[in-house]
């Protein structure tokens, strides 16, 4: 069966594969972030700016000194090469896009803009994803590295694209007439179904569908789908999330927080401290799971119960951070 092409802007065309289905860098790849507004010299750029800006097109892989940057007359100029010169090198230090977005999390992703590994984020899914055919899992991953907003709307919680959302909300407070009719933005975009669901991949990169969370066969259930997938492609261990409405008196060894409210509430959790009705309500999600019995897992923790949480902040933005599910398992020392 031909899959439709899916998340064309994460760049995969011009990367290549190795033989064992990682990512690997080009010159093409490089060559994109050189074209990025942020590194192609201005009219006004000074020689030495458009000399090393040729120099990187020419060849994408060339040493440049830190030396040679500060002699760029701008200053904005010089910190953005400086940058993507610095993640450029992280990359070309692993075999693979995947190891080096490994390396990132183990050593830190403090010193690489947001920006960068958001894109990375996006390529690694887009070949972790590859071959998925459900647009509900797809969709949900969109939340790797796209921001939602949550709304809770007749009884449903809604993820809508942060952006898609705000440009839609532009386009209407310059419309009085949609001003003045309309209900909550999100009502006026797609929520994503079963019927609509084959069209998912001609308008993926649109970002303009609404994801329904609390659908009880493809909500919560195709994100952890998601999120299992996304640990098998990158350590090859396949974990099982199991949605669960709220805890009963488990006991659990570990648990998993996939945004920085997640790991909040889940804290709270863990102590065994009670939830105030505010933070019970920015619960967007649970999972329970066992810790698979994988030499990469420490050997007290495998077999036992866990939990996955998935929280939202009082801004009603969702930021998953994916490289959580990774940092955030209790894998051996001579593992990670």
């Amino acid at each position: 069966m031909h899959h439709q092409d899916f998340w064309v802007s994460s760049g995969h065309h011009l990367v290549d594969r190795d033989e064992g289905g990682g990512l690997v860098l080009t010159d093409d790849f490089l060559k994109a972030y050189l074209a990025r507004p942020e590194l192609v010299p201005p009219p006004e750029a000074c020689p030495v700016e458009r000399g090393l800006h040729a120099q990187l097109l020419a060849s994408p892989r060339a040493v440049i000194s830190t030396d040679e940057i500060a002699l760029m007359a701008d200053e904005d100029a010089r910190e953005n090469l400086a940058l993507f010169l610095a993640f450029r090198d992280r990359l070309l230090a692993e075999p693979t896009l995947e190891a080096a977005y490994l390396s990132l999390v183990r050593k830190g992703m403090g010193g690489t803009p947001p920006l960068f590994i958001q894109h990375l984020t996006h390529l690694i899914a887009r070949n972790a994803f590859d071959g998925v055919s459900d647009a509900h899992v797809l969709r949900a991953a969109e939340g790797f590295w796209r921001a939602q907003r949550v709304t809770f709307h007749e009884g449903s919680v809604l993820l809508a694209d942060q952006e898609a959302i705000e440009s839609h909300e532009h386009d209407r407070d310059h419309s009085p007439l949609l001003n003045m009719l309309g209900g909550p933005a999100v009502s006026e975009l797609e929520v994503l179904t079963a019927e609509n669901a084959a069209g998912y991949a001609a308008r993926s990169d649109a970002h303009d569908l609404v994801f329904d969370l609390t659908d009880p066969k493809q909500g919560r259930k195709a994100l952890g789908a998601a999120m299992m997938r996304w640990i098998s492609h990158l350590i090859g261990i396949e974990i099982a999330f199991e949605p669960v409405e709220r805890f009963f008196n488990e006991r659990f060894a570990w648990f998993l927080a996939l945004d920085t409210d997640g790991t909040a509430i889940g804290n709270k959790v863990w102590q065994g401290e009670a939830l105030s009705e505010t933070e019970t309500s920015r619960i967007l999600a649970l999972y329970a799971f066992t810790l698979p019995d994988h030499p990469r897992i420490m050997a007290e923790k495998r077999g036992r119960r866990a939990f996955a949480i998935l929280g939202s902040g009082a801004d009603r933005l969702v930021r998953i951070k994916p490289q959580n599910l990774i940092a955030g398992l209790p894998l051996g020392p001579d593992s990670a």
